[in-house]
């Protein structure tokens, strides 16, 4: 069949999607931009950030499970609430994906920027106060070539590419933390600076939304995405995706307290908030003078980001490839090449938009704050669609049914919605702006395919509607520590933001109806269940791909 994605990739290839996402750029600039916001405190804002993407992730776990399709995260809330919050839901998780791509590129040129050698002075010229210059800008660009041709031509390809590079991934953060530690490593970092500056919860808080903790931990969902070549899903995915979180989880906060840990507290004197790095762990280890770990960075400073960004061209074909399926794009989008089983055409989509993204931010900091932002938005709608369809698909066989999931959604909700506020104002307001762009591409797909049912599907996801200018309006109210106008005290404000949360965990959830989506996907759910009965039925062999 022509468009029918391969099932080649096992448990341990769907985990290393997840890890060569998780583990990209974040690892390089993360636990600097961790403590410059947070200091010290920068630890305890890994741990959050952890708690809410697991409370996240599980309810995803459960639908990736009973819909093993590839861009599922962009399908899940069509089946529970129709077409209109289905595509803001899908909309937002896939501008939030694609500008990774670019991204990964920037950074890799802007860890490159401050190369400490003679012959590599040319490469100062890359980067001009925070932004790409000409020159950095064509070296990006063929990055994002590379990333592309590595998966044109078959999804086995990308998945030994990506183990491999994440494997390499994996030992170059374990050797920088060994290394650091061990040449030098000074305790009293980790005490506060009266006077100097302070590192309360709001900091702690604003380093989940703004240092680049979720744009880490957002690499959870590439298994999901996946899930349409996955042998079995229901097996394989909550695997990969709790297991990916809960390693790298490790890694960062390791990496976390090495950097505390290694910075020379004469670096220290004006406070954390001064502590600038062009290349963080590269830039301690020249102040060590552990040359080897130096070459090892910069050349690391290419991998990381290049594995997470191949991940990154795979999965947000994927995810063109199911708002196809959902009628929200042209059909030529959803056409997937019959003897390689990848969607050129949708990959041809998101190399232009990644090319788009790079040119409008050409620093990491900036396109990492949007990318962060844009995913909340998307995150919210999960929990409640996973427990819509318990009550509007009661009969869909559950490879897996999480227990104490009628807690755990209502709190995934909820967490997303603090961290969404986190990330302070104007920036939540900006990113609604790109949210909105999609609209019009909406309308006029519902025009052309169907006009008919668009008032049921408009009103079963009012509540997203609503709920996002409910955001926009308490973040801009809300206390300055979170760059609001104040008017909601600090403390006061996080108080409504739950409640508030909750009002619209539950309209949202009885907001869900049985939508004509849902009764196509069941087949794709019996499907689901006469694998998972087959292959029950023999020994279990995990050839990982």
């Amino acid at each position: 069949m022509n468009n029918q994605l391969q099932r080649r990739m096992g448990t341990f290839a769907l985990t290393m999607v997840g890890m060569g996402s998780i583990i990209g750029s974040g690892w390089l600039f993360g636990a600097w931009r961790a403590a410059q916001i947070a200091g010290p405190a920068a630890i305890f804002s890994w741990i959050i950030g952890m708690i809410v993407i697991l409370f996240i992730a599980l309810s995803y776990c459960e639908l990736g499970a009973m819909f093993p399709e590839a861009g599922g995260m962009v399908k899940y809330t069509q089946y529970s609430h129709g077409s209109f919050i289905g595509f803001l839901a899908g909309w937002s998780n896939w501008i939030a994906i694609v500008s990774v791509i670019p991204v990964e590129a920037i950074a890799s040129v802007q860890y490159m920027s401050s190369l400490p050698w003679k012959w590599a002075q040319w490469t100062h010229q890359l980067v001009l106060n925070g932004s790409l210059t000409l020159k950095g800008l064509l070296i990006a660009s063929a990055l994002l070539l590379i990333y592309f041709f590595i998966n044109f031509w078959t999804v086995s390809l990308f998945a030994k590419t990506n183990s491999l590079i994440t494997v390499f991934k994996m030992i170059i953060p374990g050797l920088t933390i060994g290394s650091l530690l061990f040449a030098g490593f000074h305790g009293g970092n980790f005490t506060y600076n009266p006077g100097t500056e302070s590192h309360g919860l709001a900091s702690i808080l604003t380093a989940v939304a703004t240092s680049g903790i979720i744009f880490a931990f957002n690499g959870f969902q590439s298994p999901i995405n996946m899930a349409g070549e996955a042998k079995n899903p229901g097996r394989s995915i909550p695997i990969a995706v709790v297991g990916s979180v809960l390693i790298a989880t490790v890694i960062y906060i390791l990496l976390q307290v090495t950097f505390i840990g290694s910075v020379n507290p004469s670096l220290l004197v004006h406070g954390w908030h001064q502590l600038n790095f062009n290349s963080p762990f590269a830039d301690l280890a020249i102040a060590l003078n552990i040359n080897w770990l130096v070459i090892v960075l910069y050349s690391d400073a290419f991998i990381s980001p290049s594995g997470t960004a191949i991940t990154y061209t795979a999965t947000t074909a994927r995810m063109i490839y199911g708002m196809q399926k959902n009628e929200y794009l042209p059909g030529v989008l959803g056409k997937v090449h019959p003897i390689y089983g990848v969607p050129r055409p949708a990959m041809f989509l998101n190399l232009a938009v990644s090319f788009l993204f790079l040119f409008l931010f050409r620093g990491w900091g900036k396109l990492a704050e949007v990318i962060s932002v844009a995913t909340l938005i998307s995150y919210i709608t999960g929990p409640v669609t996973v427990m819509t369809l318990r009550r509007t698909g009661k009969l869909l066989y559950r490879p897996i049914k999480l227990k104490g999931l009628s807690i755990i959604a209502p709190c995934g909700f909820v967490f997303a919605s603090l961290t969404l506020y986190w990330a302070r104002w104007p920036l939540t307001g900006q990113v609604l702006l790109f949210i909105m762009i999609g609209l019009p591409i909406y309308f006029y797909y519902q025009i052309k395919v169907k006009w008919k049912g668009f008032r049921k599907n408009f009103l079963a996801g009012l509540w997203m509607v609503v709920y996002l200018l409910c955001m926009m309006g308490v973040s801009y109210l809300g206390s300055n520590k979170f760059g609001g106008r104040n008017i909601i005290p600090f403390g006061w404000d996080m108080l409504l933001i739950a409640g508030l949360s909750l009002v619209f965990y539950f309209w949202g959830f009885k907001s869900g109806f049985e939508t004509e989506y849902l009764q196509e996907a069941c087949k794709l759910n019996e499907e689901m269940r006469v694998i998972e009965e087959a292959e029950a039925a023999v020994p279990y062999n995990e050839t990982a791909v």
